[in-house]
């Protein structure tokens, strides 16, 4: 199994306590530490993924449930109105994030706040989040990674100016998030509140002709 390294130190500390306890304590005192250790190499796991090889389509950036697909008048970045889709991401989902189309990198802003549950409404105004613009020539998306309750930090590794392709990790939100996508009116959003996402792998946009 395939884990971001961001993980490696809550899986080894962990699996020291379990070790430790089984050695020190009882092989009982070790069952607590081990099911912790095996839910934190559960929450970082990195699953490949089949990326749609059609570049008419844009990709949900992260695995969950839709939340809300709502009309934006105006997006600054993307230049007009556009489409706005969340999901919600629960501490069972992976919680990488993927580039939902190929493009450069021409925005990133990070904004500290609060740690609401990431299903509330006002999440993506209040919680801690980090916004990267893709701009791939022909037509520009946001997405938007934002802390819930239990996330205390955002991870990116990603810089501006940066070419990702499409399906490609960015980023990752700890514990228990949610994830926005900002689509321009030129393309026909194919999800609806309550589908169930894969990152990288389910459309959720397709370009007009």
């Amino acid at each position: 199994m395939n884990i971001v390294k961001e993980g490696y130190k809550f899986i080894g500390f962990a699996t020291a306590l379990t070790v430790g306890a089984g050695a020190l304590i009882s092989p009982y005192a070790a069952v607590a530490p081990g099911v912790l250790a095996g839910f934190f190499t559960f929450f970082f796991r990195n699953p490949k993924r089949n990326i749609p090889d059609d570049n008419s389509v844009i990709v949900s950036p992260a695995d969950g449930k839709v939340m809300k697909v709502v009309k934006v008048d105006h997006d600054d970045f993307v230049k007009g109105p556009g489409t706005k889709v969340t999901i919600f991401l629960s501490v069972f989902n992976v919680h990488v994030n993927r580039s939902p189309m190929k493009g450069k990198i021409k925005l990133q802003q990070y904004t500290c706040g609060r740690f609401h549950p990431a299903y509330k409404n006002s999440v993506g105004f209040e919680n801690e989040r980090h916004m990267i613009g893709i701009d791939n020539g022909k037509m520009r998306v946001t997405v938007t990674q934002i802390a819930g309750i239990l996330a205390r930090r955002i991870v990116s590794w990603v810089t501006l100016n940066d070419t990702l392709t499409k399906g490609e990790l960015y980023g990752l939100i700890k514990f228990g998030s949610c994830t926005e996508v900002v689509m321009p009116d030129n393309v026909n959003v194919v999800v609806k509140k309550g589908d169930k996402v894969v990152g990288g792998e389910t459309i959720i946009g397709r370009i007009k002709k």
